[in-house]
């Protein structure tokens, strides 16, 4: 991953759209890194699996997309939004790799996907989190979603409470 531990400055990244190959390594990076970080299991490599497959499988192009942020040509991060119906997306699998933390990444990934969802004609957008996600938490409110749900659930293999979050875009300007 190159020597990102020695720059002095934040590195630069680039947002694109996913291509062939991306959701395998989206699943398998989340299930590592949460495994590693906190000590999710199988249930959440299946859960990931699952909404990258289903992703794939089900994709509605012009109404679902799913993006990769990149720097130096390696995967920093990546996030997807999918169709709910009735006007209303889903946010789904945010993750930034750590050599690539405090760049901005996280941020820039939920900007694009609420644009998306705008120009799509989506008129909300939910996502599910959970409440030890600190720095995810911080992106979702600093673009104007809010905490609607709160649900503790065992189903990456240790209790943890899950999160659902919620973003009107009438209760914001769309200009």
């Amino acid at each position: 991953m190159g020597n990102s531990n020695t720059m002095t400055s934040v590195p630069t990244f680039l947002i694109r759209t996913f291509r062939t190959g991306d959701m395998g390594m989206i699943a398998a990076r989340q299930a590592i890194l949460y495994a590693e970080s906190h000590g999710w299991g199988r249930g959440l490599e299946i859960n990931v699996g699952e909404t990258t497959l289903a992703f794939l499988r089900d994709f509605q192009p012009g109404r679902e997309q799913a993006w990769v942020a990149e720097i130096d040509g390696t995967m920093a991060g990546s996030i997807l939004l999918t169709a709910c119906g009735g006007g209303l997306a889903r946010l789904r699998l945010l993750y930034v790799e750590p050599f690539a933390r405090g760049a901005g990444v996280g941020s820039a990934l939920v900007a694009t996907c609420l644009a998306f969802a705008r120009d799509a004609g989506y008129h909300a957008v939910t996502l599910w989190t959970h409440t030890v996600l600190a720095s995810a938490r911080r992106i979702y409110a600093a673009h104007g979603f809010r905490l609607t749900e709160t649900a503790l659930h065992h189903e990456f293999g240790v209790p943890v409470q899950g999160e659902t979050w919620h973003l009107d875009f009438g209760d914001r300007d769309r200009g």
